[in-house]
């Protein structure tokens, strides 16, 4: 049904296929069957004709079958009646015609293409639709998913899962079946003009199109199979990742090996078929968001897979053994080279791009390998095969190497991304095999004589080629091609021309490059470099020919001189053939060496140390020439300084001996200077790594950010306020250090203390070590033991910190048990930490690239980059430091006025190299770690001064060395407490590094300087090993009194003069201390060229710099070159600071060269200070900028006034009379100033002047000696600027103090260095473009550079998108877990330069995540005093305070207080009271700043606490209906509508009321009408359930209202309604679907509080009194009806209880609200009562004096229970904004009803500061937005021109009365004696008046004002109970103010009238006014006047 491959079965092949299935089941290793039947469908068998395939012919070929039977007839099905049929249109009448659409705006949905379909009605034009790409071919015909899904294009209608009902609605009117095949003909794109136009034909059978996807071919050799191809596997082009052990990349990750056919190579641009087997392609899933980079090709798992090809399995019999091979060390060994989507292993690939792809030669052609090969030319030639099949190699095949990586390079140029197949209909072909055999040779031409070529490279050439050649293609398709919506564009620019490339092949010729044309060319190109490069091809007529030809004038010594042959065959009628062969000593060493995997290269070098053949090269080395032997040397200066060490004739015992007794020397003795006094202790010695610094705060409130945004996002992965707890595991590499390191930095940092998980008196770093785990076997334990622990404790977040995450990303699967290897994967992968909601994962790591694949765990938006902290040289952190990092290091090679900080020595590799060339069997590690201990040695021989003739030792060491070895001797003399500084030697082989530890302190001991320095052996897997005497000194520079201690880190070594010997395969995670003074790597591999390799041994010397002294225009250290941390780019996730570049440098050229008094110190000081330091700021430095001229002028100078002498005072040596000097600011002059003699050493200076800048090689050394010589000797002064005494003697200043703001020197091997400081076409360093990690492997070889101004989210994109993971990658596996994403939601990675601070940053995110986690389970409580608390009363007190309830009779005497007290109302008019005198210093304040100001208390939330939409727990998920993990409960709307007399209409309420609380309503059977809620009986008691409705009002806080009460009322049965306003309705319900709600009418949607009260009140009445008329119905009591309810406000959290059974008194504790209610409800004379309340809490009200009074009568607040029987009569006043509240409880206690607070109860109110009902907005009538009018503003005269405002009257008149009465009622200001009468109302005047309340009715409860005088009189709307009588009760001051208010004008006459005011009151007409309201909005009118 159109749903099938665009082929049919083939049973002519069934049987082939069958047989060779099966076949190679057989050999295969791997359990999954292969597919059969898949190999027969859509195998592009056919070859293309040389004219290519017409589209006709195409279609004409899809049409037919293989029989002859006629095609079966087809019926479509008939369109539905009415729709529309014209050919065109679809069915629903819309256009479809490209020429109808061309240039309309149409929206693809992601996922879909757009197709043009070909209609038999509309032969000249295409319709238009969308398909979803994944059921589109590739540009080979395959890989289209089974089935159809699309749209149209015209009506949208989408959902068509078939083809046939697709093809009907746009009416195709087929005869035959439809095919998609058929139909679906070409791409559309948008051109230049932005017209859709046809593009490229949908290629559904394979002709003409390039192979995009190079399947992955598993190995069908036995493993026994061992051949010559098996180890030319294993060769390298000097691949950043080619090691022999990665045949575990080319199993799949799934474990079914796949194959596809071949790419055609393209010759003389005619394409031929071609099989290659190369890795498999995985794509992300289509869930990805679009964050993560352009997709290749996303897509779920397809149901049929492509086998291979008949062709293929010729070639599968001789591959490489592919079988799943472990990895055995911490860096996996890979070699691949992209191919598009995949990764080519070296190890696995051995095909080529021809037609016949086979690795065995044809029959009878072999070539056989000398004898006597390795020793006639002394070295081992490296085949690197080309194109076509490399001939059988026989004989002495063992000593030649062959390597299949270039070949695979030539593949992977050779596979165009699909991408490029949409560009328009004319094709991107890709290089020709001519072509790239020609740049090959251009290639290896421009390489130096000891440059080893890189593949990176050669690929780069071979992408610029290509672009050149189709530049005008790519740049006119280029920019409709990529959405908007894919971020950044990564595109294909023209790079420039790369360097050695000649110009005329910039871009591609014109014409094809033919065969014959090919050897010429090549040798024309070779010739330039002389016997360089040698090209065999015009007289080769086969492979076999030309290596034969080539191994036999090998052999004769014809190609001493020759590095590279290059072999091409051009036969008429055959592809073109090639291969290379390496012979250059140097780049056969190198690639030989590369062919190990790091861990095979260990072993190599073990075995020839073990072995002894490294005996000769130690002896060798250990010769001086005529200065002797190095050992007796050693043995006469041991013997001359009378030390009781004897010497054992034996070297290796000697050193043995010396290993076992290293420190014993120091302890049979102590010197004078190992205890310091007081007065020699240095005050400039401080120790700041235990501080936490303010980048770090801001990432761990960045890490906290990026936890809270997983806990609100929609997804519900991270709950964290059901968290009460924080607990934590750090993994970390299996190094000791590393782990104490980690523990140190948790003990200091005070988090355990923090988190409650140990008592604050016993912390200890023992008790720190339960928190950090080694990644070894006991990790397993640990990690189980947690997960078991999450599990049982749901309210504890677990964090699991992986330190250091780039260590280990081996996949389980396939590491051995035994290696340590793909812990990781199995601990933190697993489905039990996956899927444990609690359990959060934080990857840490300085190198974050091999976890951004295209299968990575970590979604993009969960990755949080080290932000820069400086931005245009502004401290944006106000950092005391600065990061001096790995680009840093890069800038200071770039100046030109100054020795840069990472450099190579040239004289240690001139000497390495002649030893290499001697020593051709050892592997080069050996040797150069040789070479450079034998430095070192005699570099410690000619300082110490203890052997004769020592100057004339110089020579047999590099000046770089000596200046070590002097700064390392000489800084702890300059100290008064020998602080000095470290040197690191960084030696990867840990046998290596034993022999060279026992070698130093073989010579430090015996040239006696045991005391002077420390030599530190730093192996991962043991504890730190220091002498005890140096350990004394670290106790007493740290003041540590344990006599116990021990140093566990190298931070603790912080200023011990010291070697450290850094051994590993890799860094761990070290960090060093800022006395590191010499980084040295010369000794690193140089084979694994990876971005993480190298950064992480570069990352090593990175620093923090002091940066108080910077100055404003100088950037100093900071450099935004691309890194991998944040200061590797010109701009990071500081987005405003993209595009922004730092050109200076440490070093630059406008800086002066100044450096610090270090003897022997090589490198200037990158800070430029020029004074010394002082004592109050030891780290401090000035900076200067001087012209570049100016710094070239005062170089010498400064490099006298920075020399000085180095002395040994504990030996006096007759040729060490005078000591040697070294000038520290021109080093590369390498001048050597030494005694009186003038003795000028400058043997090894030659070197150094080819590398020197032209200004400073024309300057002769012997110039610089001048003006040294006349400065040092009179005064020994270190700097002629020096402002300090105490710096002008090297011996008064420490040199570890100055060296803190210098960074380290960096020395590299030569190979390293060239490479590091080259540059790619971008402009970034060239190590940026490596393989970012061996782990992982390139999409494709057609990706574009990194860009020089990504961000780092930008850099994290592109690897996203870029690089797949290796079969044995932990995230290869990620892909086949059917989820739609292949995100883990609760994983984020914290990515940052090394050594910068992260284990404090992320150690403090876990502090500040504990401290939230506490804050979600607090709330601020309002916790204020009351307010007006002096009344005295002389009424009798309620006795005893203990009683249960209240007596009515007792509460009858007790007086009423009409004094409010609570705080909330600090800003209202008082209430007068007999008897009360107010305080005379009371403040008056406005309510606005009561808000700022009120007082609260953070207060755990009890299990007892109301909550609001954000809380989260199993128990009251009924609460949780918006969450999508629970059921979203169905609710129903009801109409209630009742008739109030008051407001003389029928009011109308609805109730939305869910299934589940239906029952507490009554309903007419019927209709299902509601009539009422259901009401118990007084009588009924129910120990579990509330009697009262619970009403609470509420606006505004849905969010954040308190509504949740399951927990307060402790799981009984209650009645809540939630009182909401009309408009509100929906999102009330959207986050309560579980509560019911009324709404309120339309009319109180701009109301206040008091409307809500209002028709709660009523509403509850008319409800008794239906419920009493329904139980007389039913004959049931009338008067028994509960008449009760509960009026609640929405931020009541918690309710407590006073315990007077406590021991120290009453004590208040937390209770449910059950259990007050039931209290309060159980009340015996409950019925008496009108109104009850509780007290509001406060945390001093124990100690106050109404303690003492259990029960009161007065104000109640917030929470009441209201007796709506009694008080029927008094209502709520519907228009009241404010002080409703206090009116209501004056009007009922005047009508005689009782009120009763119960005092041991009290409410806890949140604070909440989003809405509210007093949250109040003023705005005018014409803008309807907020504004600024005064209070003066809200009345105006009537009939006036005034901005009115779009605000109730009622607010108006209420905040005017607040705010001005003391203007209105001058008389009554701060008059306390003379109040305001107030009739039947309670109206805040402001806090400056007194207001008298008196009731009008009678038999009111009134308080007595016989002799009272009052100050005014307000009237607000009088009734008919006001009378001229009444008011003549009362008397007034003369002058006193008169307000009346009324509704209208009308009324307001009339009421002026009727009360008969005129006669005591004086009227004017400007006394009258009105709220500032139009008159559609009712405004209210007032009077004023004056008491006659």
């Amino acid at each position: 049904m159109g749903n099938s491959y665009a082929g049919q079965l083939r049973t002519t092949r069934f049987e082939e296929v069958l047989h060779n299935s099966i076949e190679a089941s057989l050999r295969s290793n791997i359990v999954v069957p292969r597919p059969v039947f898949s190999q027969l469908y859509l195998e592009a068998e056919q070859p293309l004709a040389h004219n290519g395939r017409t589209e006709n012919d195409d279609e004409d070929d899809e049409d037919g079958s293989e029989s002859n039977s006629p095609p079966i007839p087809y019926q479509m099905k008939p369109p539905p009646e009415g729709c529309c049929t014209t050919d065109g249109y679809c069915q629903a009448g819309r256009d479809l015609r490209l020429s109808s659409l061309a240039s309309d705006s149409l929206d693809v949905l992601p996922g879909f293409m757009l197709i043009g379909l070909k209609s038999p009605a509309l032969p000249e034009n295409l319709l238009v639709g969308a398909v979803d790409h994944r059921f589109l071919p590739d540009e080979r015909g395959h890989n289209a998913l089974l089935g159809f899904s699309g749209y149209c294009m015209g009506c949208g209608e989408k959902g068509f899962r078939y083809f046939t009902d697709f093809a009907n609605h746009i009416n195709l009117k087929l005869s035959t079946q439809p095919k998609k095949q058929k139909h679906l003909k070409f791409h559309l794109y948008r051109n230049n003009q932005g017209v859709l136009v046809k593009g490229a034909p949908i290629c559904w059978r394979g002709h003409g199109k390039i192979d995009g996807r190079i399947r992955q071919l598993s190995s069908s050799l036995p493993e026994a199979h061992a051949t010559s191809d098996e180890q030319s596997t294993s060769g390298a082009l000097m691949h950043s990742s080619h090691t022999p052990s990665s045949y575990a990349a080319a199993s799949h990750a799934n474990g079914a090996p796949q194959i596809s056919d071949t790419p055609h190579s393209l010759t003389n641009g005619i394409h031929a078929a071609s099989s290659v087997a190369q890795t498999v392609i995985n794509h992300s899933g289509p869930g990805r968001p679009s964050a993560t980079g352009l997709q290749t090709n996303a897509g779920p798992p397809k149901k049929r897979h492509k086998g291979w090809s008949p062709e293929s399995s010729s070639s599968s019999g001789l591959l490489e053994n592919t079988g799943k091979v472990a990895p055995s060390s911490s860096v996996l060994p890979s070699s691949t080279v992209s191919a598009n989507g995949a990764r080519l292993d070296a190890s696995a690939t051995t095909s080529s791009s021809q037609r016949s792809l086979t690795t065995h030669s044809p029959s009878g052609l072999s070539v056989a390998v000398p004898d006597q090969l390795l020793h006639t030319c002394g070295l081992q030639p490296v085949i690197f095969k080309g194109h076509g099949p490399l001939p059988q190699l026989t004989g002495n095949f063992s000593e030649v190497l062959v390597s299949s990586l270039l070949q695979s390079c030539y593949l992977s140029s050779q596979t165009l991304p699909r991408v490029y197949q949409h560009y328009g209909p004319s094709p991107i072909q890709p290089l020709s095999t001519e072509m790239q055999i020609l740049l090959t040779v251009y290639y290896l031409v421009q390489l130096g004589p000891e440059q080893v070529p890189l593949i990176e490279d050669l690929e780069q050439i071979f992408m610029r080629s290509w672009r050149e050649s189709h530049l005008s293609e790519i740049r006119q398709n280029q920019q409709p091609q990529i959405p908007a919506t894919q971020g950044r564009h990564y595109g294909i620019e023209a790079p420039p021309a790369l360097p050695g490339l000649p110009q005329h092949l910039g871009l591609a010729p014109q014409q094809p490059l033919t065969p014959s044309q090919l050897p010429w060319l090549a040798q024309l190109a070779a010739s330039s470099c002389g016997e360089g490069v040698v090209v065999l091809g015009e007289q080769v007529g086969s492979l076999a020919q030309g290596l034969q030809q080539m191994f036999r004038k090998l052999m004769e010594g014809r190609f001493e001189n020759t590095n590279y042959i290059v072999v091409i065959v051009t036969a008429s009628g055959h592809e073109t053939q090639s291969c290379v062969v390496v012979t250059g000593k140097h780049q056969c060493r190198a690639l030989a060496e590369n062919m190990f995997s790091p861990n095979e290269g260990l072993r190599e070098i073990n075995h020839q140390l073990s072995s002894g053949d490294a005996q000769e090269l130690i002896q060798f080395c250990s010769s001086l020439g005529q200065e002797g032997d190095m050992d007796s040397l050693l043995d006469s200066a041991t013997l001359d300084s009378n030390e009781p060490s004897p010497l054992s004739s034996s070297q290796e015992s000697t050193e043995e001996k010396t290993v076992k007794n290293t420190h014993s020397p120091k302890d049979s003795h102590s010197p004078k200077d190992r205890v310091l006094p007081p007065k020699e202790t240095c005050s400039e010695y401080a120790v700041e790594w235990r501080d936490i610094r303010p980048i770090q705060l801001a990432v761990a409130r960045k890490l906290l950010s990026h936890v809270c945004a997983i806990a609100d996002s929609s997804t519900q992965n991270l709950d964290l306020v059901s968290f009460d707890r924080v607990n934590f595991l750090i993994l970390v590499p299996p190094s000791e250090v590393t782990f104490q390191q980690t523990v140190l930095h948790l003990w200091s940092s005070g988090v355990l203390r923090e988190l409650g998980s140990v008592e604050q008196d016993c912390v200890s770093q023992r008790e720190a070590e339960r928190y950090v785990v080694k990644m070894d076997q006991s990790a397993q334990v640990r990690v189980d033991s947690l997960i078991q622990e999450a599990h049982s404790n749901s309210y504890t977040l677990y964090i699991l910190v992986h330190d250091h995450a780039h260590w280990d990303v081996s996949s389980a699967s396939y590491c051995n048990t035994d290696t340590g290897l793909g812990l990781v994967d199995q601990l933190l992968n697993s489905r039990q930490v996956r899927d444990a909601p609690n359990i959060l994962i934080l990857h840490v790591t300085s190198f974050p690239f091999a976890l951004q694949t295209q299968f990575t765990r970590i979604s993009p938006y969960n990755e949080i980059h080290w932000p820069s902290s400086f931005s245009n040289d502004v401290d944006l952190y106000h950092e005391r430091t600065r990061y001096f990092g790995v680009s840093e290091l890069l800038e200071s090679t770039r100046s030109g006025s100054s020795l840069p900080l990472m450099r190579c020595d040239s004289s240690f590799e001139s000497m390495a190299s002649s030893l290499e060339e001697r020593f051709p069997k050892l592997h080069s590690a050996v040797i150069r770690t040789t070479v450079l201990i034998h430095h070192y040695c005699t570099a410690l021989m000619a300082v110490s001064g203890r052997i004769g003739g020592s100057h004339n030792l110089h020579k047999h060491t590099s000046v770089e060395t000596l200046g070590i070895v002097q700064a390392l001797l000489s800084a702890a003399q300059q100290c008064p407490a020998h602080h000095g500084h470290m040197i690191l030697l960084r030696i990867p082989s840990l046998a290596l590094a034993a022999w060279a530890h026992r070698r130093l302190s073989r010579v430090r001991r015996q040239l006696g300087l045991e005391e002077s320095f420390e030599i530190i052996l730093g192996n991962p897997s043991q504890p730190l090993n220091v002498g005890h005497s140096f350990i004394d000194q670290i106790k007493l520079w740290l003041k540590i009194q344990e006599s116990d201690w021990v140093p566990r880190t190298y931070l603790e070594l912080e200023a011990l003069p010291c070697i450290l010997i850094l051994s590993g395969a890799e860094p761990q995670g070290e960090s060093l201390p800022r006395s590191l003074k010499y980084c040295d790597l010369r000794v690193v591999s140089c084979s694994y060229l990876q971005r993480t390799t190298l950064e992480q041994e570069l990352g090593l010397a990175a620093y923090l710099l002091k940066a108080e002294s910077r100055s404003p225009h100088n950037t100093g250290p900071g450099s935004d070159l691309l890194e991998s941390d944040a200061e590797k780019l010109s701009s990071t996730d500081n987005e405003e600071e993209e595009g922004q570049e730092n050109e200076s440098s440490p070093v630059s050229s406008n800086q002066p060269l100044q450096s610090s008094p270090d003897v022997g110190a090589l490198d200037p000081s990158p800070t430029q200070s020029s004074t010394s330091t002082s004592p109050d700021a030891p780290k401090c430095t000035v900076d200067t900028t001087p012209s570049p001229s100016r710094a070239q002028t005062q170089f010498p100078s400064q490099s006298s006034s920075q020399s000085f002498i180095y002395h040994q005072p504990s030996l006096h040596h007759p040729s060490q009379s005078i000591a040697h000097t070294y000038s520290l600011s021109q080093p590369i002059f390498q001048q050597q100033i030494l005694s009186q003699n003038q003795l000028l050493a400058q043997t090894n200076s030659q070197p150094y002047f080819q590398t020197l800048p032209p200004h400073q090689v024309s300057h002769p050394p012997t110039q610089s000696l001048a003006p040294v010589r006349p400065r040092r000797h009179p005064s020994k002064s270190t700097s002629s600027s020096s402002s300090s005494p105490r710096a002008s003697s090297p011996h008064l200043s420490c040199s570890w103090a100055r060296g803190v703001s210098r960074p380290p020197s960096v020395l590299l091997p030569r190979s390293l260095y060239d490479i590091i400081t080259a540059n790619d076409g971008s402009g970034l360093p060239r190590c940026t473009s490596f393989l970012p990690h061996m782990s992982v492997a390139w999409a494709s070889s057609f990706r574009p550079l990194l860009s020089k101004m990504m961000t780092c989210t930008e850099q994290s994109l592109y690897y996203r998108q870029w690089t797949v993971p290796r079969p044995y990658h932990m995230d290869s596996s990620n892909r086949t877990e059917g989820r739609s994403d292949n995100f883990h939601p609760r994983r984020l990675l914290l990515s940052g330069p090394p050594q910068v601070g992260k284990t404090g940053a992320y150690l403090h995110f876990l502090g500040i995540l504990s401290r939230m986690l506490i804050r979600l389970m607090e709330v601020d409580i309002y916790n204020e005093e009351d307010i007006n608390l002096n009344v005295q009363f002389d009424g009798v007190h309620y006795k005893p305070p203990n009683a249960l309830w209240p007596d009515p009779d007792v509460m009858k005497t007790l007086p009423f207080d009409y004094i409010v007290h609570d705080p909330k109302y600090d800003d209202i008019s008082l209430v007068y009271c007999p008897g009360y005198r107010p305080a005379s210093d009371a403040n008056t304040v406005h309510q606005e700043e009561v808000c700022l100001r009120r007082r609260t208390t953070r207060i755990k939330l009890s299990k007892y606490a109301a909550f609001n939409t954000y809380h989260h727990c199993e128990q009251c998920h009924l609460y949780l209906g918006f969450n999508p993990r629970y059921q979203i409960y169905e609710s129903t709307l009801h109409a209630f509508t009742f008739t109030h007399l008051l407001l003389g209409e029928e009011i109308q309420l609805y109730f939305i009321i869910p299934k589940s609380k239906e029952h507490y309503f009554s309903f007419n059977q019927p209709g299902g009408q509601l009539e009422g809620m259901r009401l118990p009986l007084a009588a009924d008691r129910s120990p579990n359930c509330i009697k009262s409705p619970i009403f609470t009002p509420t606006t505004g806080r849905h969010e954040h209202g308190l509504f949740n009460l399951y927990h307060a009322m402790d799981g009984a049965a209650h009645l809540h309604i939630l009182v909401v306003k009309e408009y509100e309705m929906a999102v009330y319900k959207k986050y309560w679907p579980n509560h019911i709600l009324l709404v309120l009418p339309p009319v109180f949607n701009g109301a206040g509080i008091g409307a809500a009260h209002f028709l709660i009140k009523e509403l509850s009445y008319h409800n008794l009194e239906l419920e009493r008329s329904r139980r007389q119905e039913g004959s049931g009591p009338i008067s028994d009806v509960w008449p009760f309810i509960i009026l609640a406000d929405d931020s009541c959290v918690m309710w407590n209880v006073v315990d007077f059974d406590a021991r120290n008194g009453p004590v208040e504790h937390a209770a449910s609200l059950k259990q007050v209610l039931q209290h309060m409800e159980g009340c015996p004379d409950l019925a008496h009562y009108g109104l009850c309340g509780i007290r509001k809490w406060s945390s001093r009200v124990l100690a106050g004096p109404n303690q003492r009074k259990p029960f009161s009568r007065g104000h109640v607040h917030d929470f009441l229970l209201l007796n709506v029987d009694r008080s029927q009569n008094i209502q709520y006043d519907q228009n009241r904004f404010t002080c409703h509240d206090i009116d209501f409880t004056l009007r009922l206690h005047s009508a005689g009803l009782l009120v009763c607070r119960f005092n041991n109860f009290s409410v806890m109110k949140k604070q909440i500061a989003i809405g509210g009902y007093r949250t109040f907005i003023i705005k005018t009538k014409m803008t309807d937005v907020p504004t600024s009018v005064g209070p003066s503003q809200y009345v105006c005269a009537p009939d006036s021109k005034h901005l009115f405002l779009a605000t109730p009257a009622q607010l108006l008149l209420e905040k005017y009365l607040q705010h001005t009465s003391h203007k209105l009622f001058p008389l009554s200001t701060k008059n306390y004696e003379h109040p305001v009468l107030s009739v039947d109302c309670y109206i805040n005047l402001g806090p400056e008046v007194t207001v008298c309340f008196v009731s009008s009715r009678p038999h009111a409860v009134n308080i007595c004002t016989t002799g009272l005088l009052f100050s005014g009189l307000l009237l607000c709307f009088a009734d008919a109970f006001v009378t001229p009588s009444f008011l003549k009760k009362f008397s007034f001051l003369k002058g006193a103010t008169l307000c009346v208010i009324s509704a209208d004008r009308s009324s307001l006459r009339q009421t002026v009238g009727r009360l008969e005011l005129e006669e005591e009151w004086r009227f004017r007409l400007s006394d009258e006014f009105q709220t500032a309201n139009a008159k559609e909005d009712r405004p209210l009118f007032f009077l004023t006047g004056k008491h006659i």
